[in-house]
């Protein structure tokens, strides 16, 4: 059985997969996701390794493995199953739930968990967006734009807020950029990396690249 600290290690290389298709994750890169120094990273990697959840080469990275792969998607299936618990069910705001869905989703039983995703109604995306891969492993195809890469003058609709930093959810939430929400680009501002939204009631904000960037739309 895995441990907690596994879980979370084979959960961020499968993110850091997915930033950088077909490449191995860089030691530094998961030392940083996980708050460890390189040396404890590489210590543990080399364990995983050994239970066939990753394949390591030093000085170069992890690749996961099947094994490897099909329990990171179980974890990220469990926390944002979770997730959407937590805010349709509990009504806990979408900017409080990441640290309770990260010890949660070590504990809840698969029992437990199938039970949520009934009462939910079987949800496709979590509260903030992201896909919820079905009980078999597998994700919804979807494609998304990030609003810097978005035309001016088309209706468009958030899908997806990529920051879950509890201080960027809140602003979010408090500028109506949340999923679901229609927009509009205005204007594009490339010397300032910037763009004007219109929002609902003809309301218009700026946002710098560093924002719109993680506002993806459809």
């Amino acid at each position: 059985m895995a441990t907690t600290t596994i879980e979370n290690y084979v959960k961020e290389i499968f993110f850091a997969e997915q930033e950088n298709p077909g490449n191995p994750v860089p030691m530094g890169t998961i030392a940083k996701a996980l708050k460890v120094v390189p040396g404890t990273a590489t210590t543990m990697v080399k364990s995983m390794e050994r239970n066939k959840l990753l394949k390591y080469k030093p000085r170069i990275g992890v690749t996961l493995s099947g094994k490897g792969r099909t329990l990171a998607i179980r974890m990220i299936r469990r926390h944002r199953l979770i997730e959407v618990f937590l805010v349709n069910v509990l009504k806990l705001d979408w900017d409080e739930i990441h640290e309770d869905a990260e010890e949660l989703e070590h504990v809840v039983s698969d029992r437990i968990l199938e039970k949520i995703d009934e009462l939910c109604g079987y949800p496709e995306f979590d509260p903030h967006g992201d896909p919820i891969p079905s009980a078999d492993g597998t994700f919804k195809p979807v494609k998304h734009k990030n609003l810097m890469e978005c035309p001016t003058g088309r209706q468009l609709a958030i899908q997806r807020v990529l920051d879950q930093e509890a201080s960027f959810l809140k602003f979010a939430m408090n500028n109506g950029l949340t999923p679901g929400a229609n927009i509009q680009v205005v204007e594009r501002n490339p010397i300032a990396e910037a763009i004007t939204i219109l929002l609902d009631k003809g309301r218009q904000l700026s946002l710098g690249a560093k924002v719109a960037e993680k506002i993806l739309v459809a």
